[in-house]
Protein backbone atom coordinates (compact mmCIF):
# COMPACT_ATOMS: atom_id res chain seq x y z
CA UNK A 1 0.00 0.00 0.00
CA UNK A 2 2.85 2.16 -0.45
CA UNK A 3 1.87 2.99 -3.99
CA UNK A 4 1.65 6.64 -4.71
CA UNK A 5 -1.84 7.93 -5.25
CA UNK A 6 -2.54 10.23 -8.20
CA UNK A 7 -3.06 13.78 -7.30
CA UNK A 8 -6.63 15.01 -7.85
CA UNK A 9 -7.07 18.44 -9.40
CA UNK A 10 -10.29 20.15 -10.23
CA UNK A 11 -10.79 21.59 -13.73
CA UNK A 12 -13.74 23.56 -15.04
CA UNK A 13 -16.16 21.68 -17.35
CA UNK A 14 -16.36 22.87 -20.96
CA UNK A 15 -19.51 24.85 -21.70
CA UNK A 16 -22.41 22.99 -23.40
CA UNK A 17 -22.83 23.81 -27.13
CA UNK A 18 -25.50 26.33 -27.93
CA UNK A 19 -28.55 24.88 -29.63
CA UNK A 20 -30.44 28.03 -30.37
CA UNK A 21 -30.29 27.48 -34.15
CA UNK A 22 -31.92 24.08 -33.85
CA UNK A 23 -34.63 25.46 -31.56
CA UNK A 24 -35.45 28.28 -33.98
CA UNK A 25 -35.64 25.79 -36.87
CA UNK A 26 -38.18 23.65 -35.00
CA UNK A 27 -40.23 26.72 -34.03
CA UNK A 28 -40.18 28.05 -37.61
CA UNK A 29 -41.28 24.72 -39.13
CA UNK A 30 -44.09 24.42 -36.57
CA UNK A 31 -45.36 27.91 -37.41
CA UNK A 32 -45.20 27.16 -41.16
CA UNK A 33 -47.15 23.89 -40.70
CA UNK A 34 -49.84 25.70 -38.67
CA UNK A 35 -50.08 28.42 -41.32
CA UNK A 36 -50.55 25.83 -44.09
CA UNK A 37 -53.27 24.04 -42.12
CA UNK A 38 -55.01 27.37 -41.48
CA UNK A 39 -54.91 28.33 -45.17
CA UNK A 40 -56.26 24.94 -46.24
CA UNK A 41 -59.10 25.16 -43.72
CA UNK A 42 -59.92 28.68 -44.88
CA UNK A 43 -60.24 27.62 -48.53
CA UNK A 44 -61.77 24.18 -48.11
CA UNK A 45 -64.38 24.62 -45.39
CA UNK A 46 -67.73 26.08 -46.54
CA UNK A 47 -68.69 29.45 -45.13
CA UNK A 48 -72.08 31.12 -44.73
CA UNK A 49 -74.11 27.95 -45.31
CA UNK A 50 -74.55 26.17 -48.61
CA UNK A 51 -74.60 27.82 -52.00
CA UNK A 52 -77.89 29.33 -53.08
CA UNK A 53 -79.40 28.27 -56.41
CA UNK A 54 -79.14 30.92 -59.05
CA UNK A 55 -81.66 31.28 -61.86
CA UNK A 56 -80.36 30.40 -65.29
CA UNK A 57 -81.31 31.91 -68.58
CA UNK A 58 -81.18 28.61 -70.41
CA UNK A 59 -84.44 26.64 -70.61
CA UNK A 60 -84.30 23.45 -68.64
CA UNK A 61 -87.02 21.11 -67.42
CA UNK A 62 -88.02 21.54 -63.82
CA UNK A 63 -89.44 19.04 -61.40
CA UNK A 64 -91.99 21.53 -60.02
CA UNK A 65 -95.21 22.18 -61.90
CA UNK A 66 -95.50 25.48 -63.67
CA UNK A 67 -97.72 28.15 -62.15
CA UNK A 68 -99.82 28.74 -65.25
CA UNK A 69 -100.96 25.59 -67.01
CA UNK A 70 -101.19 25.76 -70.76
CA UNK A 71 -104.48 25.00 -72.44
CA UNK A 72 -103.02 23.18 -75.40
CA UNK A 73 -99.88 21.17 -75.42
CA UNK A 74 -97.12 22.62 -77.46
CA UNK A 75 -96.18 20.40 -80.34
CA UNK A 76 -92.70 19.02 -80.11
CA UNK A 77 -90.71 18.47 -83.18
CA UNK A 78 -89.00 15.16 -83.54
CA UNK A 79 -85.35 15.50 -84.35
CA UNK A 80 -84.44 14.73 -87.89
CA UNK A 81 -82.23 11.66 -88.13
CA UNK A 82 -78.78 12.69 -89.10
CA UNK A 83 -77.15 10.72 -91.79
CA UNK A 84 -74.13 8.75 -90.71
CA UNK A 85 -71.24 9.35 -92.96
CA UNK A 86 -69.13 6.35 -93.67
CA UNK A 87 -65.63 6.32 -94.93
CA UNK A 88 -65.35 6.16 -98.67
CA UNK A 89 -64.48 2.75 -100.03
CA UNK A 90 -60.82 1.99 -100.06
CA UNK A 91 -59.35 2.73 -103.42
CA UNK A 92 -57.42 0.28 -105.46
CA UNK A 93 -53.79 0.50 -104.30
CA UNK A 94 -51.08 0.88 -106.86
CA UNK A 95 -48.46 -1.83 -107.37
CA UNK A 96 -45.82 0.43 -105.80
CA UNK A 97 -47.88 1.04 -102.65
CA UNK A 98 -48.73 -2.64 -102.38
CA UNK A 99 -45.07 -3.61 -102.94
CA UNK A 100 -44.02 -1.33 -100.07
CA UNK A 101 -46.67 -2.89 -97.85
CA UNK A 102 -45.72 -6.54 -98.46
CA UNK A 103 -41.98 -6.27 -99.12
CA UNK A 104 -41.08 -6.74 -95.44
CA UNK A 105 -42.99 -10.02 -95.21
CA UNK A 106 -41.60 -11.29 -98.51
CA UNK A 107 -38.03 -10.39 -97.53
CA UNK A 108 -38.44 -12.11 -94.18
CA UNK A 109 -39.69 -15.20 -96.05
CA UNK A 110 -36.28 -15.63 -97.71
CA UNK A 111 -34.42 -15.06 -94.44
CA UNK A 112 -36.77 -17.39 -92.55
CA UNK A 113 -36.37 -20.17 -95.10
CA UNK A 114 -32.58 -19.77 -94.85
CA UNK A 115 -32.86 -20.14 -91.06
CA UNK A 116 -35.08 -23.22 -91.40
CA UNK A 117 -32.55 -24.74 -93.82
CA UNK A 118 -29.76 -24.24 -91.27
CA UNK A 119 -31.77 -25.34 -88.23
CA UNK A 120 -32.48 -28.86 -87.19
CA UNK A 121 -35.68 -30.49 -85.99
CA UNK A 122 -37.68 -28.65 -83.35
CA UNK A 123 -35.51 -25.52 -83.58
CA UNK A 124 -37.02 -24.74 -86.99
CA UNK A 125 -40.68 -24.96 -85.90
CA UNK A 126 -40.97 -21.45 -84.39
CA UNK A 127 -39.49 -19.99 -87.57
CA UNK A 128 -41.97 -21.91 -89.73
CA UNK A 129 -44.79 -20.68 -87.45
CA UNK A 130 -43.61 -17.11 -87.96
CA UNK A 131 -43.52 -17.64 -91.73
CA UNK A 132 -47.08 -18.99 -91.64
CA UNK A 133 -48.22 -15.90 -89.71
CA UNK A 134 -46.56 -13.73 -92.36
CA UNK A 135 -48.35 -15.74 -95.07
CA UNK A 136 -51.63 -15.00 -93.28
CA UNK A 137 -50.77 -11.29 -93.30
CA UNK A 138 -49.94 -11.49 -97.00
CA UNK A 139 -53.35 -13.06 -97.60
CA UNK A 140 -55.07 -10.31 -95.60
CA UNK A 141 -53.38 -7.52 -97.59
CA UNK A 142 -55.57 -5.90 -100.23
CA UNK A 143 -53.79 -6.30 -103.59
CA UNK A 144 -54.35 -4.13 -106.65
CA UNK A 145 -57.16 -5.38 -108.84
CA UNK A 146 -54.72 -5.96 -111.70
CA UNK A 147 -52.96 -8.77 -109.79
CA UNK A 148 -55.67 -9.76 -107.32
CA UNK A 149 -56.46 -13.24 -108.66
CA UNK A 150 -52.85 -14.26 -109.23
CA UNK A 151 -51.87 -12.80 -105.82
CA UNK A 152 -54.57 -14.75 -103.98
CA UNK A 153 -53.64 -18.02 -105.70
CA UNK A 154 -49.92 -17.35 -105.13
CA UNK A 155 -50.43 -16.68 -101.41
CA UNK A 156 -52.57 -19.81 -101.13
CA UNK A 157 -49.83 -21.87 -102.81
CA UNK A 158 -47.19 -20.34 -100.51
CA UNK A 159 -49.30 -21.11 -97.42
CA UNK A 160 -49.79 -24.72 -98.56
CA UNK A 161 -46.04 -25.11 -99.12
CA UNK A 162 -45.37 -23.75 -95.62
CA UNK A 163 -47.84 -26.27 -94.19
CA UNK A 164 -46.01 -29.04 -96.04
CA UNK A 165 -42.69 -27.64 -94.73
CA UNK A 166 -43.98 -27.72 -91.16
CA UNK A 167 -45.06 -31.33 -91.56
CA UNK A 168 -41.66 -32.22 -93.05
CA UNK A 169 -39.83 -30.51 -90.18
CA UNK A 170 -41.98 -32.31 -87.61
CA UNK A 171 -41.38 -35.67 -89.33
CA UNK A 172 -37.69 -34.93 -89.88
CA UNK A 173 -37.79 -36.08 -93.50
CA UNK A 174 -37.68 -34.25 -96.82
CA UNK A 175 -37.30 -30.78 -95.33
CA UNK A 176 -34.92 -29.58 -98.05
CA UNK A 177 -37.41 -30.33 -100.84
CA UNK A 178 -40.19 -28.59 -98.88
CA UNK A 179 -37.89 -25.59 -98.29
CA UNK A 180 -37.14 -25.37 -102.01
CA UNK A 181 -40.83 -25.50 -102.96
CA UNK A 182 -41.70 -22.82 -100.35
CA UNK A 183 -38.80 -20.68 -101.60
CA UNK A 184 -40.13 -21.03 -105.19
CA UNK A 185 -43.64 -19.98 -104.09
CA UNK A 186 -42.21 -16.96 -102.25
CA UNK A 187 -40.15 -16.06 -105.34
CA UNK A 188 -43.32 -16.17 -107.47
CA UNK A 189 -44.97 -13.71 -105.07
CA UNK A 190 -41.89 -11.46 -105.14
CA UNK A 191 -41.83 -11.39 -108.94
CA UNK A 192 -45.57 -10.70 -109.01
CA UNK A 193 -45.08 -7.41 -107.16
CA UNK A 194 -41.78 -6.61 -108.86
CA UNK A 195 -39.28 -7.33 -106.10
Amino acid sequence: MDEPQPEVRWAPLPPAPKRTGRVWLIVGLSVAALAIVGILLFFLLPRDGGPEPVGSTSPSPTATPSETPTATPTPTTTPEPTSITTAPPIGDPTIEVFRDKVSGWLNSADRGLDIVAGASGQDALPVVDSLQEDAQRLGDALPPSSIQDSWRSGVETYAQRLTALRAAVEDGSGASAAIDSARAAAADLRSLVGL
